[in-house]
């Protein structure tokens, strides 16, 4: 990563990798609500935990402008689309937050305004994993993203207003269900952050906003 570029990509995801026999990183096809993978060697297995938060980030293209609201890309033609497919379609599928950081004014900078204090966000962060584990009680997990893919819908109802706004996003940005799945259980997540008992339109339309890189200005 160019470290002199002041505008990047910062990207959030659970989910599981391992190292295969070349010590290459290998995303594991198929999501592991038990945190474990078991790999498949000539003659034996080994289960290796796989259960982790990762927290990366990268420049929008190679010069580090691409998209710049003042300043404009020298990336040749064609350079931009193959820096950002070094991202799979199946990785990207698994990210849970994607968010675009923009360069910030000298006016925002210096700006006094009164903002959440961490602690003040610790607090929610902390009332929030507690709403949750007391939903996952009696099925034995802990947290919105351990959500099997079959019990989602019994966790993250929305009603008919959130369900249209999802069908827009899934057609026009051409998500897959995955990536369904993933809005969903972050919607439920923003809910509790906000002591909230059910995921309102507001709740879908911020974790749709947390997928940019499933919009068209980085696929087209």
């Amino acid at each position: 990563m160019n470290f002199r570029n002041y505008y990047s990509i910062i990207i959030i995801c659970t989910f599981s990798f391992c190292l295969n026999m070349f010590g290459e990183i290998m995303l594991i096809e198929k999501d592991n609500s038990e945190g474990m993978d078991l790999s498949n060697f000539l003659s034996f297995s080994v289960e290796f935990p796989a259960s982790f938060t990762l927290l990366a980030s990268m420049n929008p293209c190679p010069c580090g402008y691409y998209n710049h609201p003042k300043k404009q890309c020298v990336c040749a033609p064609g350079f931009v689309q193959k820096y950002l497919n070094r991202i799979s379609g199946p990785l990207l599928d698994r990210i849970d937050l994607h968010v675009e950081v923009v360069p910030v004014a000298f006016e925002e900078l210096t700006q006094e305004c009164i903002v959440e204090s961490s602690m003040d966000i610790r607090e929610r962060v902390v009332e929030a994993r507690s709403i949750q584990e007391n939903r996952f009680d009696k099925i034995g997990i802990h947290c919105n993203a351990q959500i099997d893919d079959s019990r989602i819908t019994n966790f993250c109802t929305i009603n008919i207003q959130a369900r249209n706004l999802l069908k827009m996003a899934m057609e026009r940005l051409n998500l897959s269900a995955r990536a369904y799945n993933r809005i969903l259980k972050v919607s439920r997540t923003i809910a509790d952050l906000e002591g909230s008992c059910t995921v309102k339109t507001s709740h879908i339309s911020e974790a749709i906003n947390y997928r940019s890189l499933d919009r068209e200005k980085w696929v087209s």
